[in-house]
């Protein structure tokens, strides 16, 4: 393999991650054997208690049916009448770097987004998250006191800084190191396959 790897970094509350997953998944199963595949949080929007404001949240419904257009990904628009939204992501980010010590991570990832676009649950809050630990048979206990934890939080932040590093401009975003180079691969929400042939193109360089 080279120490080549293709690097998938996300928020777990990005509404263009969730419209990207359908392509997603494709691109890994056709590529897992191939080269590593792993993931980083980039952090969208960090800790709030504030209620997310009213133009905000309008302009979120409509990036989602932008989104569902665009994509065909399904969104349960409750979410903006039964939830009180804030701009807040670095919770669920947490928690999908404490699931990953539990060898849960795209589990959880799963578990966010089915719960935040389906269901209309509130990933940013913590109460939330550990539900979605019980769902994953982690331990409730261990995963809020991990979640809690400054040895959690160092390690969160360390990732930001990584991916602040990497050839990202937003989220979702796909690179890949090759040879020692970082390579930016163009996102295709709705063609795998282009996606699939830029990552063996550079390969193949």
């Amino acid at each position: 393999m080279n120490n080549t790897k293709l690097i998938y970094v996300y928020d777990p509350m990005c509404s263009w991650c969730w419209g990207f997953k359908a392509c997603w998944q494709k691109i890994q199963a056709v590529l897992a054997d191939e080269l590593e595949i792993i993931y980083k949080v980039g952090g969208l929007a960090a800790d709030s208690d504030q209620p997310m404001p009213e133009h905000m949240q309008l302009f979120l419904q409509q990036t989602w049916q932008r989104i569902s257009v665009q994509t065909g990904a399904k969104f349960n628009f409750d979410f903006w009448t039964h939830c009180q939204p804030r701009r807040s992501t670095y919770p669920a980010c947490r928690a999908v770097i404490a699931a990953r010590q539990f060898n849960k991570e795209q589990a959880m990832l799963e578990a966010i987004q089915q719960g935040y676009y389906l269901q209309a649950q509130n990933p940013s809050d913590i109460s939330t998250l550990v539900h979605f630990a019980q769902q994953l048979d982690i331990d409730s206990s261990a995963f809020l006191t991990l979640l809690q934890s400054a040895q959690l939080e160092q390690q969160f932040q360390q990732e930001l800084v990584y991916v602040q590093q990497l050839p990202v401009q937003g989220f979702p975003s796909l690179v890949l190191l090759h040879k020692q180079q970082y390579y930016a691969i163009a996102i295709n929400y709705t063609d795998a396959d282009q996606v699939i042939t830029d990552i063996r193109t550079v390969l193949a360089s």
